[in-house]
């Protein structure tokens, strides 16, 4: 399977990533854990279908030492034991921004309400901006079929 595009090949869209990936090192550099932050953008990626970042976010995360078990777990973490109320409040977060459409309305008033209970607001920031970045970089690697299962974990950082 091949991209239909080359997105560092095209003046337009390289000059576009490069703010992207500034963006992305922001996000990482952000005082929202790191653990957080990877299982959010697995979750993410794995609502919206995007094998590349699934494939990236699950070799980053296990390379910095998440466990396979919360790996498998992360898209039925809701029945699932492993993770912290944080982690979940950040999940519930991250899934309501991202199925805006199918919600009609967005994060709840409790969603958010539970998130900042665990999260203060610069990481509240972080894990806003992560989840609509995501959500940015899983749309661009869907609509160009970006391949998955090359990726090496910290290609991009």
């Amino acid at each position: 399977m091949d991209a239909r595009l080359n997105y560092f090949a095209s003046p337009t869209a390289s000059k576009a990533f490069k703010h992207l990936m500034s963006a992305g090192k922001a996000i990482k550099e952000s005082a929202l854990p790191a653990a957080t932050q990877e299982l959010v953008a697995l979750r993410v990626s794995q609502i919206n279908g995007c094998a590349f970042c699934i494939d990236m976010h699950t070799k980053d995360a296990a390379a910095a030492g998440e466990t396979s078990v919360r790996l498998h777990l992360v898209a039925a973490w809701r029945e699932a034991t492993v993770f912290t109320e944080a982690e979940r409040a950040a999940l519930e977060l991250a899934e309501q921004g991202t199925r805006i459409a199918d919600g009609a309305g967005g994060v709840t008033d409790e969603a958010w309400a539970d998130a900042a209970k665990h999260y203060d607001e610069e990481q509240l920031n972080a894990l806003v901006v992560l989840v609509s970045f995501m959500n940015t970089a899983n749309r661009l690697n869907v609509i160009a079929q970006q391949p998955a299962g090359g990726y090496e974990p910290g290609q991009f950082h």
